[in-house]
């Protein structure tokens, strides 16, 4: 099929078919970082910027690994080192980044929709890395290549998300993606941390976590995100591990081979136990390894020569 889209900005504008393509494309980059020499010139004279103005450890390693597996030119700015800092505003900067003629420009931001703002007014595709607290794109596509590659599919499956749904740009995306794929998705939080009409998405709230993950063959769970909310939505962190977190004896309700899944940074004993976290239904680490697979195949599709021209 064709990949005619310019720009990777959230998941609600990815039909399931381009989702499935995405897919495919990465599960085939994954075989380059198993050789002994990690590196193709696929992409090689394309420029790639990534553009971060918020702190990141997994997402920017993983693009900027991603670039370099494909032989393509790596660029990173940050808001300190930019001309923000001096007042500067993001869309000159982007029209400034634009006039040395990247390919792809890869931002996040703490303000939500500031990628598709950028995007319509630069030339070069532009992927989300994560916009406040609206979506983050390829995170979702890399749970999915993750869940399809270890249970063979992801339609019908019981996928259950819990902790911070309220501040969680993956808990949007990942809901988006995971109904559209055709998966039952439940979620469970304080009522503090669930958004109104978050139903919308695609999930059904459940009335309490064990409920949330009875049955379960996918469970994820997100970290308290304090730098997004305004006022502390919970007692004490020993509360919420208490009523939210996920040990053992909660992993009992879930089915049998059950996945157990989180976008990280983890804040363990506290929405996840370790014994959890390390134990052999965690699937976490192969999250972070099919990452940069991921974020080599969305490079390849927008920078690659396959838009505009039929798949193979």
């Amino acid at each position: 099929m064709r990949f005619d889209r310019k720009d990777i900005l959230d998941i609600g504008s990815l039909s399931t078919n381009e989702i499935s393509l995405i897919l495919d494309t990465a599960q085939g980059m994954k075989e380059i970082s198993e050789r002994p020499i990690k590196k193709v010139p696929t992409l090689r004279g394309k420029t790639i910027v990534l553009f971060f103005q918020e702190p990141s450890t997994r997402t920017k390693l993983s693009f900027d690994t991603a670039a370099k597996r494909l032989s393509a030119d790596s660029i990173s700015i940050s808001k300190s080192s930019s001309s923000i800092v001096k007042g500067e505003t993001l869309i000159d900067t982007a029209k400034n980044l634009e006039a040395m003629r990247p390919d792809v420009i890869v931002l996040r931001h703490s303000s939500s929709g500031a990628p598709h703002l950028i995007a319509k007014r630069v030339n070069a595709s532009v992927i989300n890395a994560g916009d406040g607290i609206h979506a983050h794109p390829s995170q979702a596509l890399l749970d999915m290549m993750t869940i399809r590659e270890k249970k063979g599919k992801i339609k019908d499956l019981k996928i259950s998300i819990i902790g911070d749904i309220a501040h969680s740009r993956v808990a949007r995306s990942d809901i988006e993606g995971f109904f559209k794929m055709g998966a039952h998705v439940t979620i469970s939080a304080p009522e503090t941390m669930i958004p109104a009409g978050v139903q919308a998405l695609g999930c059904k709230v459940a009335k309490n976590m064990d409920a949330c993950i009875e049955g379960a063959d996918v469970i994820m769970t997100l970290r308290i995100q304090k730098e997004r909310q305004e006022n502390i939505l919970f007692p004490t962190e020993r509360e919420y591990a208490s009523l939210f977190g996920l040990n053992k004896e909660r992993l009992k309700l879930a089915k049998k081979d059950v996945l157990v899944m989180h976008p990280g940074p983890m804040n363990r004993g506290v929405e996840i136990a370790s014994d959890v976290a390390d134990s052999d239904c965690s699937i976490i680490l192969e999250q972070v390894t099919n990452g940069v697979a991921l974020r080599m195949a969305l490079f390849y599709l927008l920078a690659g020569g396959s838009r505009n021209a039929d798949s193979d």
